[in-house]
């Protein structure tokens, strides 16, 4: 048996998934197998994607139901096997060369149950700096300190029988954010390592059907908060964690919801009213996460919270906390929070840090 089950959905066979199973079984040699999820689709349809040569090293498994979401084809692959560990791979994504024999070195050296991977979006050279860890090398990583609340999807290493103990899996039929609570949690509640120099896992970048970049209504985009900010799970973590969580569900999912809906046509009263809502809803749940914000993110805070703000105001707020470099998007409100862990500075400082030391130490090692 390998110990890795390597698990593909697939919801149509013109989505490069040969591509996908290709990268996987050609660079990991015997240390991993490949199931591939077909997702309302005859296993047969999906095979004949896959090279021939690959085809009979696949398992292919059919999963039906009523969704779109992929987390119901991804959690019956999960369930499906009896390797030691999993893990899950879009369609459209590729493993560099040796990134799972680079994830078990770490798990070996660690112990962890979750090994986080390295990623990178359309290239491995084109490494996404997050989550922005400490320095140090080896060993394992903190939900706080190493800032891994920003890790959105469970990438990398699984080990099986812990997945199996906690019943932490996607949420089925979840379109957004099913991973974000299953992988929040993981990392909040389980030994976690990060596998910070080794092959990435790459974005692929060439699917236009990606339902996360669909614009949807606040209430809907924003819908897999519940199952996070309400969970008990979330409830028993210590105050920091709470808070480093809710910085992020700011930072990256209202702020960014805000940013994509550029057409003011688009702020209804009711989706002024939801995001005043959901925003109050993740400051109550996770104080002092306003905190370490920037002045232009505090900024774009009240005027979600506010729904007398014009739209017009609300996007260009949106716009101007991108707008990196200037003192509003660096400074903090009050001034003892300029060098908190989750502020501008030492966030920035750690992102920078992240996307280059694997380029730098690839490069001393060819020396």
């Amino acid at each position: 048996m390998r110990p890795v089950d390597v698990i593909i959905a697939c919801h149509t066979p013109t989505r490069p998934v040969g591509r996908a199973v290709a990268s996987v079984l050609d660079g990991s040699g015997d240390r991993a197998a490949v199931t591939v999820v077909c997702h309302n689709r005859p296993a047969e349809e999906i095979a004949d994607a896959v090279r021939p040569e690959h085809r009979e090293r696949v398992r292919f498994l059919e999963h039906h139901d009523e969704h779109r979401s992929a987390s119901g084809p991804f959690n019956a692959g999960m369930r499906a096997g009896s390797a030691p560990f999993v893990a899950i791979m879009g369609s459209d994504d590729t493993l560099a060369p040796g990134a799972v024999a680079s994830w078990l070195a770490v798990q070996r050296r660690t112990g962890a149950d979750v090994v986080l991977t390295r990623l990178a979006l359309g290239a491995a050279s084109a490494g996404v700096p997050t989550p922005a860890v400490r320095m140090a090398r080896g060993g394992l990583v903190d939900l706080v300190a190493d800032r891994l609340s920003y890790r959105s999807a469970p990438l990398g290493l699984l080990r099986r029988e812990m997945l199996q103990r906690t019943g932490r899996y996607l949420v089925e039929g979840a379109q957004i954010g099913g991973d974000v609570g299953m992988v929040t949690a993981l990392m909040a509640t389980q030994a976690t390592a990060y596998d910070r120099f080794g092959p990435p896992y790459v974005i692929g970048e060439d699917a236009g059907d990606r339902v996360t970049y669909v614009v949807r209504p606040v209430r809907e985009q924003l819908g897999f908060f519940p199952d996070l900010l309400d969970a008990d799970w979330f409830a028993r973590l210590p105050a920091a964690a709470r808070r480093a969580i809710g910085v992020k569900l700011l930072r990256i999912h209202v702020f960014g919801a805000v940013f994509y809906r550029q057409d003011i046509e688009i702020w209804t009263p009711q989706e002024r009213a939801d995001l005043a809502e959901t925003t109050a809803w993740v400051i109550l749940r996770a104080p002092g996460c306003l905190a370490p914000l920037s002045r232009a993110d505090r900024d774009l805070v009240d005027a979600c919270l506010d729904p007398s703000i014009g739209a017009a105001e609300l996007a260009r707020r949106a716009r101007a906390r991108r707008r990196h470099g200037r003192p509003a998007t660096i400074l903090t409100r009050g001034a003892g929070h300029l060098l908190d862990r989750e502020a501008p500075l030492r966030f920035m400082a750690a992102s920078l840090a992240v996307r280059h030391l694997p380029r730098l130490s690839a490069a001393r090692r060819s020396r």
